[in-house]
């Protein structure tokens, strides 16, 4: 089995090893943001963090949707620098989600792990999707 074939299943499950946490974190995000405030808390301090780490979840979320459009749709499924970017971001994505989840680390810290383990890859996913399709089009 080449590199690049292993890559292929690799890649796929570290998506959804990041993804299954990601939608974790979504239905306990109550004790993530209690953790992201002070002992004593209003309700409009929980509400502003609440509402700063659903908007982040979400951001994630649509990353992913661009990133497993780009797998599925075989642009991406062979491209092995892309396959070990995404492999690396997401398997690093996921156990410092796991660590952000377990150990209850700050709301901001999520906006670091999305940027480098989702951002990332899906702006490659992207910027390759633009280079194939858009150096696809032959002039008239």
């Amino acid at each position: 089995m080449s590199v690049i074939s292993s890559l292929v299943p690799a890649r796929f499950l570290t998506i959804i090893a990041h993804l299954v946490i990601v939608i974790t974190i979504f239905w306990t995000r109550e004790y993530n943001v209690k953790a992201c405030l002070p002992l004593e808390f209003t309700q409009e301090q929980y509400n502003s963090e609440d509402l700063k780490l659903v908007v982040a979840l979400s951001v994630t979320l649509g990353l992913f949707a661009i990133e497993l459009a780009g797998f599925f749709s075989g642009v991406s499924m062979f491209n092995g620098s892309q396959g070990l970017l995404s492999t690396g971001a997401h398997a690093s994505g996921s156990v410092a989600l796991v660590f952000f989840l377990f150990e209850q680390w700050d709301c901001a810290v999520y906006w670091w792990i999305l940027a480098f383990c989702s951002a990332l890859p899906a702006l490659m996913e992207i910027l390759l999707l633009i280079a194939v399709f858009g150096l696809s089009k032959k002039p008239l």
